[in-house]
């Protein structure tokens, strides 16, 4: 609402309404128009709303992200609108690559392994989990990322090769790890390079 000073008391009555009226009161239906629509838009997202962890902040988000892009994208009032708007569907994908675990669940695609449970001999009532790899092409899987590869071969990741340098499922999993943490770097890398500039 629009605040008046000591020099504005020669301004009678119908002035003041009229310039209320004039920079805020005329928008007030559009106002409510808009916050029901945004009330509607967001419910599905707050209702499943918990603050468990990262996932729910990555949804909240990524639905902002949405709805700024569609917003920029249709409106298209800057000579860079339309890159924004790219850029935010860009970090909408990284977002669903950092929830879903895309890169660090990827390695399993190129192998097949099977699990059963063995009882603990001198432990009567508990089991241990056992697993065979059945098949594997992680060599496929190397040659799709030839430089995360050679970093992990230099000793780079999160699961130690020491004494098994040649398990190809560690290298893997390595390979994962480095991709799924390049993801999210990028992520925050591009709204830390460009959230300024995303205005209409």
């Amino acid at each position: 609402m629009t605040i008046f000073n000591d020099e504005d008391k020669k301004i009678g009555i119908i002035e003041k309404i009229s310039l209320w009226y004039r920079f805020d009161g005329r928008h007030i239906p559009r106002n409510i128009m808009e916050g029901i629509k945004n009330i509607i838009y967001w419910f599905p997202i707050i209702w499943k709303d918990r603050n468990w962890d990262q996932s729910f902040i990555y949804e909240v988000l990524k639905h902002k992200l949405k709805a700024q892009a569609n917003y920029i994208d249709t409106k298209d009032r800057h000579t860079r609108a339309k890159q924004d708007a790219r850029r935010m569907r860009l970090c909408v994908s990284l977002i669903q690559i950092c929830q879903d675990d895309t890169y660090n669940t990827e390695y399993m695609d190129y192998a097949e392994t099977d699990f059963w449970f063995e009882d603990v001999e001198d432990k009567p009532g508990y089991s241990t989990i056992k697993s065979d790899i059945i098949w594997e092409k992680y060599d496929d899987y190397f040659k799709k990322y030839p430089l995360i590869y050679k970093r992990v071969m230099n000793g780079e990741g999160v699961f130690s090769l020491e004494g098994r340098d040649d398990d190809k499922q560690v290298i893997a999993m390595n390979i994962g790890h480095i991709n799924q943490d390049r993801a999210h770097k990028l992520l925050f890398k591009i709204l830390e390079s460009n959230i300024n500039s995303w205005w209409d």
